[in-house]
């Protein structure tokens, strides 16, 4: 019995000596496309299992949970589901390395794993500091429709009158009032140029974020848009604000709300649209989804397979009726079948829940075609020709074709959907180009708001 203890506790202490080795933090870097994307992992053992998280910090996001984490033989695997996530690589005790691979939808990139903390550096020279040579004011207004309040800043040209005034409209996913992406602030960046120029600039926190009330995650674009109308009805009521110079600025998803509000509303004096998509929605999803995945070298056989899959459940949606929870089951069986049961269950729970969320619905059936057909003001839409998510030739052509002499349409070389100067156009880019927004897209929305006013 004792040598039995002694061994047993030999055993507790090899496991223990194992367990720390492999517990604790690790850093590495992915390359994807020429562009260094840092992770880090968090590895922690309760009991006889292991659990993980990772964070991407130029990318935003922490904490990030995998489902399953298992480390046997120096094998460590992880695999997030949803995200269709899985690494595994090897423990090397000398080096104190994990060497393996990271799969993504189909791709595969080498992942070296070490304890070697990486300090990010986040350069963003055009991002403005105090003090500022304009008064800049943090604001609320009340959108009495929702009967939630809603924060922001207004910023407005020292020593001037009768200036233009721009509302600026985030786009899709919850925003706070700088637009903030990857550490980026697209929006503080127009805000402090325009407003340098002689434009004031309202930008507020979308629902439910910062500072302002609601619940975004309950809220299309037709609802997000009475945010925007609120903002108006604000600025109509400060003196120093001209009622005739008040236009819309926005980007991507807010260059969809833009129209919208400007072809039912006499309030709006001018438009400016940053990638403001022109495609339906389920056309849109598909085409920068392939082109995404086409751009990320993922096999063309993969990419053509996806786009049937996911046209067919667009389909669905676009022309269901019923209660969600019969549409999630209808989605729930057709994905089962396309897939042969082969989609894990979380992975498939999670697809279903994005795709039936009130945005998601409300933006696949929507048309911006039939706002933009009404517009009676002048507008400005810009477009850079790396963009994937709304690429500039197919939503160009939507606006060229709508009947509306109104609309001037510039496409801009190498610009990806921030309006960066960039290379790939791929998002994984966005976080390492230390450009905010390019200075010729400030220069043109300036002037151009400038000579229309």
């Amino acid at each position: 019995m004792k040598n039995f203890l002694i061994l047993f506790t030999i055993l507790l202490s090899i496991n223990s000596i194992q367990a720390q080795e492999i517990t604790g933090d690790w850093y590495g870097s992915l390359n994807v496309q020429g562009t260094e994307l840092p992770l880090v992992f968090h590895l922690q053992k309760n009991d006889s299992t292991y659990s993980s998280t990772m964070d991407s910090p130029t990318q935003g996001g922490y904490n990030i949970k995998f489902d399953q984490t298992h480390y046997d033989n120096s094998i460590l695997e992880m695999e997030i589901e949803a995200a269709m996530v899985k690494y595994k690589g090897n423990y090397d005790k000398k080096t104190q390395t994990i060497n393996g691979t990271f799969n993504q939808r189909g791709m595969s990139f080498p992942l070296n794993l070490n304890r070697e903390k990486k300090t990010t550096e986040v350069n963003r020279p055009q991002e403005p500091e105090k003090p500022f040579p304009y008064n800049s004011e943090d604001i609320s207004f009340y959108n009495d429709v929702d009967k939630i309040t809603l924060a922001g800043t207004l910023t407005t040209p020292k020593n001037k009158k009768n200036f233009p005034t721009v509302i600026l409209i985030s786009g899709s996913g919850p925003q706070n009032r700088n637009e903030e992406i990857m550490n980026h602030k697209p929006f503080l960046v127009i805000s402090d140029f325009l407003t340098r120029n002689g434009i004031a600039v309202l930008r507020y926190d979308d629902r439910g974020i910062g500072k302002s009330e609601g619940d975004y995650s309950k809220a299309n674009s037709k609802d997000l848009s009475r945010d925007t109308e609120a903002a108006i009805k604000y600025l109509k009521s400060r003196k120093e604000i001209n009622n005739n110079k008040i236009g819309l600025i926005g980007h991507s998803e807010g260059g969809l709300i833009a129209p919208m509000i400007a072809s039912n509303s006499k309030d709006v004096g001018f438009l400016v649209l940053l990638a403001g998509p022109g495609l339906k929605g389920e056309e849109l999803l598909l085409l920068q989804k392939k082109l995404t995945e086409q751009k990320s070298g993922i096999n063309e056989i993969v990419v053509n397979k996806s786009q049937q899959i996911f046209k067919g459940a667009y389909d669905i949606i676009s022309t269901y009726k019923g209660n969600d929870e019969k549409l999630r089951n209808m989605l729930k069986e057709y994905f089962n079948q396309k897939f042969n049961n082969e989609i894990g269950e979380n992975q498939l729970n999670s697809l279903i829940q994005s795709l039936t969320s009130p945005w998601m619905k409300y933006f696949i059936k929507y048309n911006p075609s039939t706002a933009l057909e009404k517009i009676e003001v002048p507008l400005l839409a810009l477009f850079g020709k790396n963009d994937l998510q709304v690429p500039a030739i197919e939503n160009s052509k939507v606006f060229e074709e709508v009947d509306n002499k109104n609309i001037e349409i510039v496409q801009l070389d190498n610009l990806n959907h921030l309006f960066q100067e960039s290379k790939t156009g791929l998002p994984s880019e966005y976080s390492n180009i230390k450009q905010t927004i390019s200075p010729k897209v400030l220069d043109i929305i300036s002037k151009w708001i400038i000579e229309h006013n």
